[in-house]
């Protein structure tokens, strides 16, 4: 059952890649603040759910809570900044890869998770599948693209940081309560972008030209959108890390970037002008290679 709503999740999120990198390239004022704003503040009514199922948290949890709220807010940010300066075929499996690495190392000293041989296999082989899917050929974007990992590095730890602290809230709580805390804390980080100046002049400057608000409404829209798909999939994911093994549903996120890689290409093919990533033969082959090595991994992982 876990592996069911860890697939759904990450088909949901792969696509919200997608709306992400065309919301990065579109040319907003800002960019990755800006959306980073958008995509933190808009989980800020998941506290409406409370009232329906929901309880409050007691003495220290609350910090658990604000913890993985404001790492998962993070990981939004540096993630979004590392989109801006790579292509979305090769930052987001860098991501995950460092996530599964991050979380693996956590879990072993903090929960004590252990795997069997076959699920430790599993896990290398989906590990190896990520960083071969963020392989990069494009010489003349290699050295940003580089940094584009560095940030990547720092979004999968702040990534690693909030499943492991919810993980922790869902064997206090109720799957509902510990959703609830842990995602709309998340909108502190939004309350701290508002301080930037170059949020807070796409947000609220009231001498926007006709272009500026046409931008700012297709910006808003996009990631309404965007967000809600996001949201379906953060709730499947965080039900199955709730439901199985943490490491694993990470792990299993070289799903999301094999569907992510497929959609890029036949994007990249079918509307070249609103999304084109670039990939040499020698990528094409790796890719390939790494989705297969996916496919392995999950068999394994779920052994």
């Amino acid at each position: 059952m876990w592996f069911l709503f860890t697939f759904i999740g990450y088909l949901l999120l792969a696509m919200v890649v997608i709306f992400d990198k065309y919301v990065m390239t579109a040319g907003a004022p800002g960019k990755p603040q800006v959306y980073a704003f958008y995509s933190t503040i808009l989980l800020l009514p998941a506290l409406l759910i409370l009232p329906f199922g929901g309880t409050l948290l007691e003495g220290i949890d609350w910090w658990w809570a604000i913890v993985s709220g404001v790492g998962f807010g993070l990981a939004l940010w540096t993630m979004f900044i590392a989109l801006d300066t790579g292509e979305a075929s090769h930052i987001n499996p860098f991501v995950g890869a460092f996530t599964a690495i991050w979380v693996f190392g956590i879990t072993s000293i903090f929960f004590r998770e252990s795997l069997t041989s076959i699920q430790l296999y599993g896990l290398c082989f989906l590990i190896v599948a990520s960083l071969l899917l963020s392989f990069e050929k494009t010489a003349d974007l290699k050295h940003k693209a580089y940094q584009g990992f560095l940030w990547a590095i720092l979004s999968g730890c702040f990534f690693a940081i909030s499943h492991v602290s919810a993980k922790y809230l869902y064997g206090q709580y109720d799957f509902m309560t510990a959703l609830v805390w842990s995602k709309a804390t998340t909108a502190l980080v939004g309350f701290f972008l508002l301080l930037l100046p170059s949020v807070r002049l796409f947000v609220f400057a009231k001498n926007k030209n006709k272009t500026q608000v046409k931008q700012s409404k297709k910006v808003m829209s996009i990631a309404l959108f965007s967000k809600l798909l996001g949201l379906f999939g953060v709730v499947a994911i965080q039900y199955a890390i709730a439901i199985g093994n943490v490491t694993l549903v990470t792990a299993l996120g070289g799903i999301q970037y094999a569907l992510l890689f497929v959609m890029i290409l036949i994007l990249t093919k079918w509307f070249p002008k609103k999304f084109n990533e670039f990939f040499t033969r020698k990528e094409l082959v790796v890719e390939s290679l790494a989705i297969v090595l996916v496919v392995i991994g999950s068999a394994l992982a779920i052994y």
